[in-house]
């Protein structure tokens, strides 16, 4: 089965797309940032352990500026196209 999907907007290092039968785009990770991100997981985690607060605060903020960046573009890359949020939108901290 070959289904095609809309790429709707520049690919970087994730791309919105939107899949067929679906209401709302989605974003593509590759596979080496997705690799990353897990591996950013399981460092907190060490840091968790060993109590490290400081270490695991700067690398929570760094996970969220990142995750936030592909959030800020999915939402304008939605805006662009006229397409409605699958949620509310909320401002940042």
């Amino acid at each position: 089965m070959i289904k095609k999907l809309e790429l709707l907007g520049r690919p970087v290092n994730f791309a919105v797309v939107q899949l067929p039968e679906r209401n709302y785009p989605g974003v593509v990770i590759q596979g080496d940032t997705l690799n990353g991100l897990v591996r950013r997981l399981e460092e907190m985690k060490d840091l968790v352990k060993s109590n490290q607060l400081e270490d695991l605060t700067t690398e929570i903020e760094e996970m969220r500026e990142q995750l936030s960046a592909a959030r800020d573009y999915y939402e304008a890359t939605c805006a662009e196209r006229g397409i409605e949020l699958p949620y509310p939108r909320t401002t940042a901290p």
